[in-house]
């Protein structure tokens, strides 16, 4: 054989080993793809459709869904979008409509009533667990069911979402409250007779206690409202005039809440017109935080931490000057009292700290901040009440 033969005969062969390669190769490839295309073919339909709608709060949280990006959490005050209604006869309002700000005033009304009362009706002598823990668990049970029957609400009528969840639930609910309350355990303001360490138990029994009434509440209220959404019938949306008469009573009932403070007795001032005076404002507050820096950070709901923070801040301040050692005027008390229950309780929320906690997926460090973060500036206006005590007495 010659030498031409040999050098076609081994540039054959090596072009065959290469051409078998890349058949190798291409069919590999083709096996891979057709393996991934078949696991999306089998991919749950129901948590596909989940995951892309992360608006669907409730059925989320059912399901056991999560989600990494906190702005999506922004509709959990939105009232329901067209997306989120299934009726063509219903009726989609945007967030600073007349017919969802207004019926936040009675939703919020309502909600301290709730919260003001089952404080006094739970408050007794030998109690087994701390009063606060009542409205939160009833609050985060009703914003359970609220988020599952979002549909059914928003396909009736959108504002009355909005006006429960965030009004009334929000309402009911109180992050400053729990605040002050742990703050109170570690510093013994109660003067009991126990050291430092049952301080510290009793100041974190509270905080662990009241996260794990929240979060199972609401998961229970998301579970029951599940059963619920068989039986539920599709009424019509309520008609232009009705809306408007609608919202026009909710803004007199507002404004009814100064009528009661000057008309009714001193004595219900403190107790509960003088908080009925603060109390729309303070979810007014809460509402527009939320739909304007919910949406602008993926890593928490900024809106909501906002919130919380600023009422307890605020809160630390109002505790502070009630206890100053100059004797204050009793309408400022009142005025001061009704702050700290009526703006700074409708300011901060539990519900829907729990619901967006409930529907996202976080380390601890992020649990952490939360909570921490609203304590330290409890601890702050604690520190600030001991100076200004010191000053005054310099004074």
């Amino acid at each position: 054989m010659s030498s031409d033969d040999t050098l076609r005969s081994t540039a054959e062969k090596q072009q065959s080993q290469t051409t078998g390669a890349a058949v190798n190769n291409n069919a590999a490839l083709a096996r891979t793809e057709q393996r991934q295309d078949k696991e999306e073919s089998f991919a749950p339909p129901e948590e596909e459709r989940l995951r892309s709608r992360t608006s669907d709060v409730g059925e989320a949280i059912e399901r056991h869904f999560s989600t990494e990006d906190a702005a999506s959490l922004a509709s959990i005050d939105r009232p329901p979008s067209r997306e989120e209604v299934k009726q063509p006869a219903a009726l989609v309002f945007g967030p600073y409509s007349i017919e969802v700000l207004a019926l936040l005033a009675p939703a919020s009304i309502f909600g301290v009533l709730a919260r003001l009362g089952l404080l006094a009706l739970v408050k007794y002598d030998g109690e087994s667990i701390f009063t606060l823990a009542y409205p939160q668990a009833l609050g985060c049970l009703f914003m359970g069911m609220a988020l599952m029957l979002k549909e059914p609400l928003g396909n009736f009528y959108g504002p009355l979402y909005t006006a429960f969840t965030t009004g009334f639930c929000g309402s009911l609910t109180t992050f400053s409250s729990w605040q002050l309350d742990v703050f109170d355990s570690w510093v013994n303001s109660g003067h009991y007779h126990r050291d430092w360490l049952r301080d510290v138990i009793d100041g974190c029994t509270k905080i662990f206690f009241t996260l794990s009434i929240a979060w199972a509440s609401l998961s229970f209220g998301v579970h029951f409202a599940h059963g619920l959404l068989p039986y539920i019938p599709v009424s019509r949306p309520p008609s232009k005039p009705v809306r408007y008469t609608l919202a026009a009573i909710s803004l007199l009932m507002y404004a009814m809440t100064i009528v009661t403070y000057f008309e009714l007795s001193t004595a219900f001032r403190h107790q509960a017109t003088a908080a009925l005076l603060f109390c729309y404002p303070g979810t007014l507050t809460r509402y527009l935080l939320s739909i304007n820096l919910n949406p602008r950070l993926k890593t928490m709901p900024l809106g909501t931490l906002t919130a919380n923070l600023l009422g307890t801040a605020l809160l630390g301040v109002f505790h502070v000057l009630q206890g100053l050692p100059s004797p204050l005027s009793p309408n400022a008390c009142s005025l001061l009292q009704g702050l700290a229950d009526g703006y700074c309780g409708c300011l901060t929320t539990v519900s829907t700290f729990a619901a967006e906690i409930s529907a996202l997926t976080i380390d601890a460090g992020y649990h952490g901040l939360l909570v921490l973060g609203g304590r330290g500036e409890r601890c702050y206006g604690g520190h600030l009440s001991v100076s200004v005590n010191e000053v005054s007495k310099h004074v």
